[in-house]
């Protein structure tokens, strides 16, 4: 496909849902494809394997899911099989990465009316480079955290651009408001630069603070 001519500059991942067609493995991410099944028999998957996996719906061609392989998945049928699963169940019962989920969300305000979880998000995270120092910040305990990076001209553009807002200053918005880079330098970072350094800065306060189910 033309959008990603250039996937290849992209810095090369090795994603534990990444796997090489060779590795034996629970879970794996596929993509059905379009091929003639019987009524009530499922649907083939390709997921990135020697042979195609047949699971246990019918979705449409095309669908991206993740499977659960059948212990039988080194059989010399004519094609494994599986189970469609929610792309959060490696996570939850192995606790394994399992890549992340992208939601477009109109404004601001919309990024927390439109939570997927159903106490919303209990932490909130804006940076900076007029925010608080990393290091002389406290984090309390949480269970879904979410942190906002900015554009080149931060976040303010982002937050009074939300009609449905009174208050346009940023650090009054988040529980904390942080400085992930201080002295930088540059008058600017770009934002795949700075989701870097800011998940690394703050890696540890979330490890330590985080609530797990």
């Amino acid at each position: 496909h033309p959008d990603l001519k250039f996937a290849g500059l992209l810095n090369p991942l090795d994603c534990p849902h990444h796997m090489r067609a060779t590795e034996i493995a629970p879970f794996r991410e596929g993509v059905v494809v379009k091929r003639p099944v019987k009524k009530g028999k499922g649907s083939y998957v390709d997921c990135g394997i020697d042979k195609e996996v047949r699971i246990d719906k019918e979705l449409e061609p095309g669908t991206r899911l993740t499977v659960r392989m059948s212990p039988d998945e080194e059989s010399t049928g004519k094609h494994y099989k599986g189970v469609a699963v929610s792309p959060d169940t490696p996570r939850t019962e192995l606790g394994t990465y399992w890549g992340y989920r992208v939601r477009l969300a109109e404004s601001f305000s919309t990024v927390f009316t439109e939570c997927s979880y159903k106490d919303g998000y209990d932490l909130t995270i804006g940076t900076s480079d007029k925010g608080d120092l990393v290091e002389k910040t406290t984090f309390r305990h949480f269970r879904h955290v979410i942190i906002f990076l900015g554009g080149l001209q931060g976040l303010e553009p982002v937050i009074e651009a939300d009609e449905s807002l009174q208050e346009a200053d940023p650090r009054t918005m988040f529980d904390y408001y942080l400085n992930t880079c201080p002295n930088q330098g540059s008058r600017t970072i770009r934002t795949e630069e700075a989701l870097l350094i800011t998940l690394a800065s703050l890696r540890q306060k979330i490890e330590d603070n985080g609530l797990r189910d």
